[in-house]
């Protein structure tokens, strides 16, 4: 869902067209503006994809509005309708590309065209073709590699100061080692389920070369593949921008890159990054933190963007603890990338000796306390032992057979697969509980889908797609259910004017709650208060 931002100083013309676009059957999240410094306020609280403006307002014009887009978010589109016919206006205007001058006695129409023409344009900039044609040469993509497999060893072993400038110098990293890094983690799902190794690396890395596309020119960064097939990305802020400004820049990208993705390479991908930056010595624990974040997500967690708290307690784990890699390593990282057919897929194959016969009592003694181990370690980590019951897991010799002792361990990773399913969706429908609450509770205030996202600290687009998963309904939908109901409440048992009892839920303008309320009821407020009082 793309975001439609209107701001014109006359307010019947910005409530006009927020009601003409509203009405309308396009995927817009709207939202809109009556003055260019409160249009600021919204740029700088998340991304928006167009904005339809008037030039001439008091205060910030349009085209100091402009400029501060530019800036701001550089894909996005503008659509300048004014009334001011100037040629020195129209001039300046157009010499942007990516706008559009329309002049408001054109009509309608023209708006609804310009911005669906918009809509077309940014749509086209997001697929994959036209962002593969700007791909790397083979040289790039042998210095690609050599960055990656030198950031990977990093994640597990930061080294130390003195060498790190060195290192960047060699593989041609644009990263100052002496300043901080914003961290981000992606984490891949792969349409289709299963998956080899080689595959999920290709596509992991066209995700990283449609990342770098449009992060290109915004923010010193290097992407590259981790261990388990995911994406990590560091990130220093341009001169122009702080790091606040950084992180809210990349969580507008990712909606992009993530929409991107799932359009071009059908791939959902879900994103935890760091308010704020990290020292180079610390990525180890802040990569780990990311890493558990992302087990600890709300729903399927699929298009997901969402900022962790760096100074949170227990940050800083102990990494050097690390589950046997011998035989299972490969097990481990299925595991914690909660690939359950992939999982349960190799570990048949591990344990397949024992229906053939082939192995002997030391080899299998070996492999099941690793993988044993490697399971009681997950569950101990993410406090499972209530819901899996793993006392027995290291007692081999409560189960007379290896077949018997196998199928023990085969059901417990089962178990962990289902537990963290079900965590996922008690979470998801904790959160959604919490926005209902909040809803309820600031009626009369600001709704808007941004707004309730800053609540639980996840991006619009999750929210409106995981709220519609959990209650069945758009958030819009139940916004406006909300508020009717609670209107009724008042019209029925105050004697509160109707104005105000717009006021109390959220409409400012009394004919805007009239039409909303006919809109629902086939009834005006008064007469709907007349009638269940007869």
């Amino acid at each position: 869902m793309y975001r439609l931002l209107i701001v014109d100083d006359e307010q019947i013309i910005t409530d006009g067209l927020f009601e003409i676009f509203s009405n309308l059957d396009l995927e817009l999240d709207i939202y809109k503006a009556y003055s260019g410094q409160e249009a600021l306020q919204w740029l700088q609280r998340t991304r928006f994809d167009i904005v339809l403006s008037d030039i001439s307002m008091p205060g910030m014009d349009g085209l100091a509005l402009m400029e501060v887009i530019r800036q701001s978010w550089p894909r996005c589109k503008v659509v300048f309708l004014t009334g001011f016919n100037d040629f020195e206006y129209v001039y300046q205007a157009i010499q942007h590309p990516g706008v559009k001058y329309l002049l408001k006695s054109e009509g309608y129409p023209k708006v609804i065209d310009a911005v669906k023409e918009s809509i077309k344009e940014v749509e086209d900039e997001l697929r994959i073709l036209d962002l593969l044609q700007q791909s790397r040469t083979q040289s790039d993509m042998i210095e690609t590699l050599a960055q990656s497999n030198y950031f990977r060893n990093f994640l597990y072993d930061a080294p130390g100061d003195e060498t790190v400038g060195e290192d960047f110098r060699r593989l041609n990293i644009r990263l100052n080692p002496d300043a901080p890094v914003i961290v981000a983690l992606g984490s891949l799902t792969h349409s289709g389920g299963k998956s080899s190794r080689a595959y999920r690396q290709e596509r992991a890395l066209a995700v990283k070369m449609l990342s770098d596309t449009f992060l290109a020119g915004q923010a010193a960064s290097v992407g590259f593949i981790d261990r388990y097939d995911d994406l990590v990305w560091l990130v220093q802020p341009s001169s122009s921008r702080t790091h606040e400004e950084t992180v809210r820049f990349l969580e507008g990208m990712f909606e992009l890159i993530l929409q991107s993705c799932l359009d071009s390479l059908q791939m959902t991908v879900a994103v935890a990054l760091t308010g704020e930056p990290a020292k180079w010595d610390r990525i180890p624990s802040v990569y780990e933190k990311l890493r558990e974040q992302q087990h600890y997500r709300a729903g399927d967690g699929t298009r997901m963007i969402q900022r962790v708290d760096l100074f949170a307690a227990d940050l800083f784990p102990d990494l050097r603890e690390r589950t046997p890699r011998d035989k299972a390593e490969a097990l481990t990282v299925h595991l914690e990338s909660g690939r359950k057919e992939e999982f349960l897929e190799l570990f048949d194959e591990l344990a397949e000796p024992i229906r053939t016969g082939r192995a002997g009592a030391a080899y299998l003694t070996e492999l099941y306390y690793t993988i044993a181990l490697l399971l009681l370690s997950h569950v101990n980590r993410w406090e499972l032992r209530e819901k899996i019951g793993a006392d027995g897991l290291m007692q081999a010799e409560l189960y007379p057979t290896w077949t018997e002792r196998f199928m023990h361990l085969r059901g417990a990773a089962a178990a962990i697969f289902s537990a963290r399913q079900h965590g996922e969706q008690n979470r998801a429908a904790a959160a959604i509980d919490r926005i209902c609450v909040y809803i309820e509770e600031h009626i009369s205030e600001d709704l808007s889908l941004v707004r309730l996202a800053e609540v639980i600290h996840f991006n619009p687009s999750y929210l409106s797609r995981l709220f519609k998963l959990e209650r069945g309904i758009n958030l819009s939908e139940y916004i406006e259910e909300t508020r009717l109901a609670a209107a009724k409440e008042m019209l029925r048992k105050t004697e509160l004017k109707i104005a105000e009892v717009g006021a109390k839920v959220g409409y400012e303008a009394a004919h805007s709650f009239t039409r909303f309320f006919k809109k629902w009821t086939g009834l005006t407020p008064q007469d709907y208060r007349e009638g269940v009082r007869t």
